[in-house]
């Protein structure tokens, strides 16, 4: 495992990790699951992706490493944390692989910077509103028996997960919390700022997601270089499995 470090950026301790550091090329910077650490979300694909290039990856706000402040959380200071990242490492453009929140908060740098971000992996996200548009409505609406939503022994992977590296371990439901709503009353981008993200952008989905199935055609259909796929039999806590991730994932960031 990568030792992992801190950026002071915005008032925040940002802890990231940098695996497979001696690879040419530009990095791929990874960012997690709401509620979840890197590791939890992407240990299954590191190996192989560390092992072909540069992979970074950010703990953002109350997760993690990084403990949360006393500021608002918001996609937005999310992304803007993660741009000063990169200014603070000398990175000029590299790859984004985002999931869920993560997912969005990619996409925010992509809006708010697009000549930072060469390719773009969108996993389990989307461009909102999410109440009225983005996610199914029992999602929101947080119903525990919907079969799209996280098992108890999911829910527990995620507070142990937490609990293991965090710096204040009795945190995780504050941070829940505070974290939730930035997501779930997300407002989402207008479409003419997403159509001009011209950079290749890969979008992934679960069959059972929360993310509504026409959402993602919608948002494969605003993107001028944009492919979709949907995995069969997985929920959003599913999506990231190797067996059908990682050789697409790996295929599209191939230059």
């Amino acid at each position: 495992m990568a030792q992992g470090t801190y950026a002071s950026v915005n008032g925040i301790d940002l802890y990231y990790e940098i695996l497979g550091a001696d690879l040419p090329g530009p990095p791929l910077i990874m960012l997690h699951g709401g509620a979840y650490t890197f590791h939890l979300s992407f240990d299954s694909l590191l190996p192989a992706l560390a092992a072909e290039r540069k992979v970074i990856g950010v703990e953002l706000q109350g997760h993690g490493h990084t403990a949360d402040v006393d500021r608002p959380f918001s996609i937005r200071q999310c992304a803007v944390d993660v741009i000063a990242l990169l200014d603070q490492l000398g990175i000029e453009q590299a790859g984004f692989f985002g999931y869920s929140l993560g997912g969005l908060v990619s996409t925010e740098v992509a809006v708010l910077a697009p000549d930072r971000v060469g390719r773009l992996v969108l996993a389990a996200a989307h461009f909102g509103p999410t109440r009225s548009k983005g996610y199914y409505p029992e999602i929101t609406a947080l119903e525990l028996t919907s079969p799209r939503m996280p098992t108890e022994e999911e829910s527990m992977a995620m507070q142990r997960a937490y609990e293991d590296v965090a710096p204040n371990p009795e945190d995780f439901f504050p941070s829940i919390q505070k974290i939730q709503p930035a997501v779930h009353d997300f407002e989402g981008w207008p479409d003419d700022q997403l159509a001009r993200l011209t950079m290749p952008v890969l979008i992934i989905l679960g069959d059972t997601d929360f993310v509504r199935l026409e959402h993602a055609v919608e948002m494969k259909q605003l993107l001028p270089n944009a492919q979709l796929a949907i995995l069969p039999g997985t929920k959003h806590l599913q999506v990231i499995r190797p067996d059908l991730v990682l050789p697409m994932v790996s295929a599209f960031l191939r230059p």
